[in-house]
């Protein structure tokens, strides 16, 4: 996994509540295991019309948005099913923070686990960013490690966030990598097995 520290990223403003999985990542993209390839699926409603052309009114098709790293959402984000794409759709768009007043369990916890950061600000402070987004300027920055995420007019506004799960990401160790770090214990253990139970290893 990725490991984020600090994102200077075009913003983009989706004012909607109540996002669902589905509707980040719709089910027809759902047939395939692996983590590229999703990014054409991404909000695929919201981005294209029937005869699958790009609507333009649509913030992430708009070309001042395009190649944003940073989604300002409305409260709720991700609710729905527990599907693991839609982080994966979100990143490989290249969306690589996510910030709102609220986010649903299941995909805030995802989030975690590939690499996509999860930010809770207040309502004001999104509404905010949200009105920034829109202006002139779409750059904004995130800092994990400080915690903090900088408007594209310069207001920092401090975020909470579990400190195991700030490690993590600030290493990029997602739980395979996390449980690799103790890889010298487990091959101390895998080997005193073995000659304490030989015939474990022909089962």
């Amino acid at each position: 996994m990725e490991a984020f520290t600090r994102l200077d990223a075009k913003v983009a403003p989706l004012p909607l509540a109540n996002i669902d999985t589905d509707q980040i990542i719709p089910k027809q993209f759902l047939k395939g295991v692996e983590r590229t390839g999703l990014a054409r699926g991404l909000f695929y409603d919201f981005r294209f019309d029937e005869e699958g052309r790009e609507k333009p009114d649509f913030v992430l098709n708009r070309p001042e948005y395009k190649g944003a790293g940073v989604l300002v959402a409305g409260d709720n984000f991700g609710c729905g099913s527990s599907r693991e794409h839609a982080p994966w759709a979100l990143m490989d768009f290249g969306i690589r923070c996510v910030i709102s007043t609220s986010f649903a369990d299941i995909f805030y916890n995802n989030c975690f686990q590939n690499g996509l950061l999860p930010v809770v600000l207040k309502a004001e402070e999104v509404q905010q960013l949200m009105d920034e987004a829109r202006g002139g300027n779409h750059v904004c920055s995130v800092d994990l490690e400080a915690q903090t995420v900088t408007a594209p007019s310069g207001a920092v506004f401090d975020f909470d966030i579990d400190p195991k799960r700030k490690d993590k990401m600030l290493r990029g160790l997602d739980a395979i990598g996390e449980t690799l770090q103790a890889k010298d214990q487990i091959d101390l253990y895998e080997m005193k097995r073995a000659l304490a139970q030989p015939w474990l290893e022909d089962a």
